[in-house]
């Protein structure tokens, strides 16, 4: 005798979407969405039992709630491997038959159920559909699968993606029997899912028009679409199945931006800055110079390799060791860990002109403990400023005194919001090798501090940095190098050294920890005292992570002399740029040093063509846009392979230039942001 529990329904469902959060409780009519799902399927003739499978994330505890005083069975289980969480939800059940139905389809028609149902039975496979290819409406999707086969899944080598779309792999794979239901006439573009607020309108438009009578067919759905057309209209615009093509990546970002203000914690790893559709956005791991996102696909990182921070690749054997080795002691305790007095020595030792340091974790920390110090030193408030610092309330106060004043210091339209309106002509900005403006800025104001980076996007001009030293010195002014960026990338130690100029004080950051978050401040002994006559301290600044790193990546740069070879590497990329454009006839402008190189095209459409070039080279696997910095994992085999598939993109933008093309056609999606940009 047959089981009772022959054919059970799973429908998969959660409070957590990044789209609609909390949809599947969001009123229709006068129940829930899930409600009125779970009443529309229990019309089934062949369904023999319901079961809703939920995550145990807390926030599915009133959906579990809600499920169970309507008198369904809820199975709870892992919020991300969807997989196992079907796996688990069977295990309750007797079932050979399982009939996959998601929670984004409140409108789901018994009727098609069924046949779906019947389909699968007649074909005698291991899997049938109506979805593949689709020709039902969107929110009419079923699936029927044989237990066994659900089961045995987990068993396969299976990606990410795989996990959280159940059926996926069976659809991608010729081995396994399948079927699908086809409707009499090609209704896939309309659209009955919901994952979006318009959805809901249009979805409470259907309901409310056969109220009080829930148990309407999709037949007189589509009798109301021939007779009332514009009811539909609404969420006509939106895509089939986007949330299934969308990567891990992208839902992620997505839901990030509702739960942490601007997404993220660093303006340079946004989405937006790259392509605002497209660009995975999460990394599972990273290895080299490849990385692999969330759902399983490896890319070469040709752009910007932690945001400069992994000279080494990622994940270097050896420096990952050592600071294993220390984790496994302790990170931190009430007392302080000797490495950090270890790397003093070496830091000094690099830089003889220096006698003291100290360490932060960040970039804009080190930035501001560099300012604190010199403003303390020399009891004045008024700094000149040429290039990039950070996020502090000094530096931003720029802006504050000179419209925009920071849009030729690396970011347009930084806001001053919540910088304190006293710090206005406290912060001058000068333009680099324009020593002229400099000497105006320090005859023209109070200044005490002169701060700069060494170079970033120019070379400097004969004496600019010498000419510099020496206005200081004249005036009794404190210098300041900022090579968070530029240190180690093109000699051992600060670029300084290359041009024989030497600081007050100079302050290093992102590649010193190849990876590991470590800054450094180093200074002359008379100026560094002075951070004893203010109060500058922070628990974290004392961690043993970041000055371990730091030591064994210096140690390793010293031994292979990494500055050459990430050099070399990025004067091979920059004549690739230049060849690449000079054969397809477009003019482009590249700036940086070698080894952190970037280039615009002379053109309009230069935004749209960077967004272009980023899409086109993720399709082959290339994390790229217009800027690189060079590391040693970045292989001759990996750039030949990147010059090759560049140039393809070169072409495409080359008939766009010459209007045999349109780039906004081509652009799938939004064009990248440039500069600073409010999220919402």
């Amino acid at each position: 005798m047959e089981p009772k529990q022959n054919i059970v329904a799973l429908v998969q469902a959660r409070m957590n979407s990044s789209r609609l959060p909390g949809k599947v409780l969001k009123k229709i009519g006068t129940m829930p969405s899930l409600e009125l799902l779970l009443k529309r399927l229990q019309k089934s003739k062949l369904i023999d039992e319901i079961v809703v499978a939920t995550s145990i994330n807390p926030a599915d505890d009133s959906l579990y709630e809600m499920v169970t005083n309507l008198g369904f069975h809820c199975s709870r289980g892992s919020e991300n491997n969807v997989l196992q969480r079907y796996i688990d939800a069977i295990q309750k059940t007797v079932a050979k038959t399982i009939v996959r139905i998601t929670g984004d389809c409140p409108l789901i028609d018994s009727v098609v159920v069924d046949k779906v149902i019947e389909a699968y039975k007649s074909a005698n496979v291991m899997y049938a559909s109506n979805i593949d290819p689709p020709s039902f409406p969107d929110g009419m999707d079923v699936e029927v699968i044989d237990r066994k086969c659900l089961e045995r899944l987990s068993e396969c080598s299976l990606e990410i993606r795989h996990l959280e779309h159940v059926t996926s792999f069976i659809r991608e794979n010729k081995h396994y029997t399948k079927a699908n239901l086809k409707a009499s006439k090609n209704l896939s573009k309309l659209r009955l899912t919901l994952d979006e607020n318009s959805d809901l309108e249009v979805i409470s438009s259907i309901v409310k028009h056969f109220h009080p009578r829930i148990d309407f067919t999709l037949k007189e759905i589509i009798n109301l679409y021939d007779q009332s057309p514009s009811i539909f209209e609404k969420n006509a615009h939106l895509t089939r199945n986007e949330g299934s093509t969308r990567s891990s990546g992208q839902k992620l970002w997505t839901k990030a931006k509702t739960i942490i203000p601007g997404g993220n914690m660093l303006l340079s790893k946004r989405t937006e800055l790259f392509h605002p559709d497209n660009w995975p956005a999460y990394f599972e791991k990273a290895k080299g110079c490849m990385i692999w996102d969330l759902d399983g696909k490896k890319y070469t990182d040709m752009s910007l390799m932690g945001v400069g921070t992994n000279i080494l690749g990622y994940a270097n054997e050896e420096v990952d060791q050592v600071v294993k080795r220390n984790i496994d002691k302790s990170n931190m305790s009430t007392l302080n860990c000797p490495e950090e007095v270890f790397l003093a020595e070496k830091l000094i030792s690099m830089h003889p002109w220096s006698e003291m340091a100290r360490f932060a974790r960040t970039g804009g920390e080190a930035n501001s403990i560099a300012i604190r110090i010199a403003r303390a030193a020399t009891g004045k408030d008024g700094v000149a400023i040429c290039g990039y610092h950070g996020w502090h309330d000094w530096y931003l106060a720029t802006n504050l005194s000179f419209h925009d004043g920071l849009k030729e210091h690396l970011l347009p339209g930084l806001p001053t919001n919540g910088v304190p309106k006293a710090l206005k002509n406290t912060t001058f900005p000068f333009r680099y090798n324009d020593i002229a403006g400099l000497k105006k800025i320090v005859a023209e104001n109070d200044i005490g501090v002169i701060k700069m980076e060494v170079t970033r996007n120019k070379q400097p001009n004969k004496n600019f940095l010498k000419s510099v030293k020496q206005l200081a010195t004249e005036n009794g002014l404190l210098l300041i190098f900022d090579e968070c960026t530029s240190g180690f990338r093109e000699n051992f130690g600060g670029i300084h050294l290359k041009y024989g100029v030497n600081p007050d004080l100079a302050i290093f950051g992102k590649a010193l920890g190849n990876g590991y978050a470590i800054t450094a401040i180093l200074g002359s002994r008379i100026v560094m005292e002075e951070a004893q006559n203010s109060f500058i301290s922070s628990t974290f600044w004392t961690e043993r992570i970041g000055v371990t790193a730091a030591l064994k990546t210096l140690e390793i740069m010293e031994r292979d002399q990494t500055w050459h070879i990430i050099t070399e590497i990025g004067n091979k990329i920059q004549s690739i740029w230049k060849d690449l454009a000079t054969t397809h006839g477009l003019k482009i402008e590249i700036s940086g040093i070698p080894s952190l190189s970037s280039y615009k095209f002379c053109s309009e459409n230069n935004l749209k063509y960077k967004t272009l070039i980023t899409q086109e080279m993720l399709k082959k696997h290339f994390l790229t846009s217009n800027a690189i910095y060079s590391t040693v994992a970045h292989k001759p085999d990996i750039i030949d392979n990147y010059s090759n598939e560049l140039s393809k993109v070169f072409g495409l933008i080359a008939d766009c230039e010459n209007q045999k093309l349109n780039v906004e056609k081509l652009i799938e999606g939004s064009v990248c942001h440039e500069g600073f940009h409010r999220l919402n």
